[in-house]
This record gives C-alpha cells, sequence and structure tokens, in this order.
C-alpha cells in the first residue's frame, strides 16, 4: 500500500512540474501555446488561432491530456477535432508524445496543423 501511494505522489509531482507545449501552425506561421497542470478542466480557456479556429489543451494532473480543436462559427463554436493522451505520455516521434495532427475547415479550406511535447 505504501509502495503505491509513494508511486501516486512522486507521478502528481512530476506532471505538476510539467508543462504541455503545443506547436500549432496555420497560414503559415507557427506559434507554441503551453499548458500548466489544472485540477478541473471546465476553466481552461480556448485561443483563437486564424479566423476560424479555436484551439484548447487541457492538462489534468495525473490523469490526461486532452486537445481540442473547434470552428469558429457565427452560431457559436463547432468540435472538430478531440484526442486525449493518457498520463504518462512518452515522446514516440520527433512530434512529441502526440504525433503531428491536421485538422481542415469545413467550408474555407483551411488547415491546421499541431503537435504537443511535454516540458520539464
Amino acid at each position: 500500500m505504501k509502495y503505491w501511494l509513494s508511486l501516486a505522489f512522486l507521478l502528481s509531482t512530476v506532471a505538476q512540474a510539467a508543462t504541455v507545449a503545443c506547436h500549432i501552425t496555420y497560414g503559415g506561421e507557427t506559434r507554441v501555446i503551453s499548458a500548466t497542470p489544472v485540477a478541473s478542466p471546465y476553466a481552461v480557456p480556448t485561443v483563437q488561432v486564424g479566423s476560424y479556429f479555436l484551439f484548447r489543451v487541457v492538462f489534468e494532473a495525473g490523469i490526461a491530456i486532452k486537445t481540442y480543436v473547434y470552428g469558429d462559427r457565427d452560431s457559436g463554436p463547432v468540435p472538430l477535432h478531440q484526442a486525449t493522451f493518457s498520463l504518462p505520455v512518452t515522446h514516440s516521434s520527433r512530434h512529441g508524445f502526440s504525433g503531428q495532427h491536421f485538422v481542415y475547415e469545413p467550408v474555407r479550406d483551411g488547415e491546421l496543423q499541431y503537435w504537443c511535447e511535454l516540458r520539464p
């Protein structure tokens, strides 16, 4: 029992010491959006990318990292893409733990690319 509590504490400490950095490319421009661990995912805001996309990365402490891409429509945000990465994550490629993702605008023919890595 002590072993499991110690392991849980260690994983929690490691997760809280790290940040997630997502590299987003849209319209020929790349930017990095970072996220730190949160206890509740509900207060994590979206970030505007270009005139159409909204991007959100949620780092749930000790649980998972989730990414969301929405289309910013006049009627409100529309989900286009969602990915979940259970913790602990490992860097499996040159594109971090997530691999390279491509999300397309259903109306305007635009493309958003992203990949995420864990940073200490």
